[in-house]
């Protein structure tokens, strides 16, 4: 499991994840220190046993 965080320019900003996960709920904190204001993309990607592949990206607004 991957997730990145992303700004407008297609820069990546974080990596909040990236190791094997078995299957479940999780929760992570995102500290935007030092990182300014503004529209963001997060990116999940996903590999399951048997192979099948999920990728998402979502819009997130930055407000300080």
């Amino acid at each position: 499991v991957s997730l990145k965080v992303y700004d407008v320019l297609g820069n990546e900003v974080s990596t909040l994840v990236n190791e094997n996960l078995s299957a479940g709920v999780y929760n992570y904190d995102f500290n935007a220190t030092g990182i300014n204001s503004g529209v963001y993309f997060y990116k999940i990607e996903a590999v399951g046993i048997n192979g099948n592949e999920f990728v998402d990206i979502k819009k997130m607004m930055l407000v300080k």
